[in-house]
């Protein structure tokens, strides 16, 4: 099944920036596309079907009301995400949905969780982001709800939001490894801190290599999981990644990037996936955008030499 499903693989275009504090990533998922992600994909002997874009409510643009910005097109856009990321895995198919701000994982992520309950499967979930996205109404400075999904998939959110995938929490917190972290706001920190998540972020990564990193985030994988990587493309150094609104220096090089990927493909348990915040408008010359399909490859089994199956 696992396999299966691996080969088989759907685009779902979410072209919002509705959870965001800048615009721009509503144009993420045609820079994929012009990156020829699909293409590139096929070119790894997989059979990938571009769904084309969800439809939801345009960017109001207002401030925030009780904490939150936006909350009920953001409410729209995720109930769309969630509908059609648990109909591509009811198809056995694996969603990659191409973003749009990371607000969308609460219907992406919220899907899969779903899924996994009525099939059975653990859930596994790697956040690669640069940001915890832990925050809530009495702790965010903004109001943005891409800074919240991760908070809203465990429970502390909106109602409208949290309850999007049937359960309340959609997930706990041992269900998450998040990492690349180097930005969490003050009140945040605790948060995440008194909810337990578990988080290499990048002086950990700095003084232990990427590789043991990955080594724990992946640990007790087994065939009954299901892993989710919602890539937040501000988890790469801006240096080599500027095409993202909230830069933070000190992410993960290209090659420490790379490894990530390539041992996310060694557990063959990749069975859903989200690409975030990809902003064209601050790009150059779509670099950005090409470097995430390298990856998204690198995701898929591209590797330098063959390898053993482990």
């Amino acid at each position: 099944m696992t396999s299966e499903r691996l080969r088989r693989i759907s685009l779902i275009g979410a072209p919002t920036d509705i959870g965001a504090g800048a615009r721009g990533a509503s144009m993420g998922p045609e820079a994929l596309r012009v990156a020829a992600i699909q293409a590139t994909l096929e070119g790894q002997g997989l059979e990938v079907v571009d769904r084309g874009n969800l439809v939801g409510p345009t960017n109001p643009w207002l401030p925030a009301v009780d904490g939150y910005r936006h909350l009920a097109e953001v409410v729209a856009w995720n109930r769309a995400v969630h509908e059609a990321v648990r109909a591509e895995l009811a198809l056995a198919r694996l969603p990659i949905l191409l973003g749009g701000d990371h607000c969308l994982a609460v219907g992406s992520i919220s899907a899969v969780a779903r899924h996994c309950r009525e099939t059975g499967r653990r859930l596994r979930v790697l956040w690669l982001d640069a940001h915890a996205d832990f925050n809530t109404s009495a702790l965010t400075p903004s109001g943005n709800l891409h800074g919240m999904p991760v908070a809203c998939l465990c429970g502390h959110g909106p109602q409208e939001l949290i309850e999007i995938g049937g359960t309340v929490p959609a997930l706990a917190p041992k269900s998450i490894r998040q990492i690349g972290i180097r930005s969490v706001d003050a009140g945040e920190k605790r948060f995440v801190h008194q909810k337990g998540l578990e988080v290499f972020d990048m002086r950990y990564i700095d003084e232990m290599g990427m590789r043991h990193a990955m080594e724990l985030a992946l640990a007790t994988l087994d065939a009954n999981t299901h892993l989710h990587v919602s890539f937040d493309v501000d988890f790469l150094d801006p240096e080599i990644a500027p095409g993202v609104a909230t830069t933070v220096p000190g992410g993960p090089s290209y090659r420490e990037a790379q490894l990530c990927m390539e041992m996310i493909a060694d557990t063959g348990r990749l069975a859903s996936l989200d690409v975030m915040e990809l902003n064209p408008a601050l790009d150059v010359r779509n670099r950005t955008a090409a470097l995430a399909v390298d990856l998204i490859e690198s995701l898929f089994g591209k590797s330098t030499l063959m390898r053993e199956a482990r």
